[in-house]
């Protein structure tokens, strides 16, 4: 089993107005091109042997527009299309790829802005009124380990606490 977890926030949040060219390679290095390459090596073993697990932690800035931090949200974006090309690669070779979508997750990624996100939860950000916390993120992974879900290829496993709903 491979768990692609490594991310790294801009080391500045900047307006994508003014971003800098070597803040963007460097969270697109650590976030996209590591763990696609990663994964390169992994599924050519898993491949031979017929049989593995992948899974790619991604966010919901996948999908959810911070104009203060592109470069992540593009890099998370990035890693859900390479859930769909890897499932699409590796399904026949018995090798299953998942996405797990974290939402606010209480992380050192997001101390210094965490009472920011305490709040907007408060007033209804999250369905579920909690922030998520690591051990959320963990229990996904291991329902993957323990083959619980080994028919459910290139699936998004949503651990955001209802984030992705939509409602009126």
């Amino acid at each position: 089993m491979l768990v692609n977890n490594a991310g790294i926030a801009p080391r500045e949040r900047a307006d994508i107005l003014d971003a800098k060219p070597e803040i963007f390679d460097e969270v697109l290095e650590t976030n996209l091109k590591g763990p696609y390459f990663l994964t390169q090596l992994a599924a050519r073993w898993m491949k031979d042997s017929g049989r593995g697990r992948i899974v790619f932690v991604t966010s919901i800035s996948s999908f959810t527009a911070s104009v203060n931090r592109g470069e992540y949200c593009i890099s998370k974006a990035g890693l859900s299309m390479a859930v769909s090309l890897w499932a699409n690669r590796l399904a026949e070779h018995g090798v299953t790829v998942f996405e797990i979508q974290p939402g606010v997750i209480r992380t050192d990624m997001i101390a210094k802005v965490e009472q920011i996100y305490e709040e907007k939860i408060a007033n209804g950000l999250l369905p579920q009124r909690r922030m998520g916390e690591a051990a959320d993120i963990a229990k996904a992974v291991r329902a993957i380990a323990d083959g619980l879900l080994d028919y459910s290829t290139g699936q998004v496993l949503h651990v955001d606490g209802g984030f992705h709903l939509r409602s009126l």
